[in-house]
């Protein structure tokens, strides 16, 4: 029997195998960029309207980060802006004397 074969714009061979391979590897890869890009923008649109933004923002780039390089560093980016955030609006509850516990007994002044 033989083997079915299709030629590709170089002139090589590449096998239904190949060919099934290269798909599905391209379907994921696909499917990972339409979620992420969806995440993301509604991160966006909740920048605007009452929603958590920041977090699917993220969310959307922690799941472009699994295939893609540059969005792994812009997670890490994100991240660090993100806990940099966290310490600024904890260091004014603390100086204005709120409470930075979740049961509110502060600190001591």
């Amino acid at each position: 029997m033989q083997s079915r074969v299709i030629p590709t714009d170089t002139g090589a061979v590449a096998s239904m195998g190949e060919v099934a391979q290269w798909v599905g590897r391209s379907a994921k890869r696909i499917a990972i960029a339409v979620v992420g890009v969806v995440l993301i923008a509604a991160g966006l649109v909740f920048f605007v309207l009452p929603g958590p933004g920041v977090l699917l923002v993220i969310a959307g780039l922690a799941v472009l980060a699994t295939e893609f390089a540059w969005a792994s560093s812009a997670l890490e980016v994100a991240k660090r802006k993100a806990g940099d955030a966290g310490s600024v609006v904890k260091g004014r509850l603390w100086r204005r004397g709120g409470s930075t516990s979740p049961r509110g007994t502060g600190g001591a002044r």
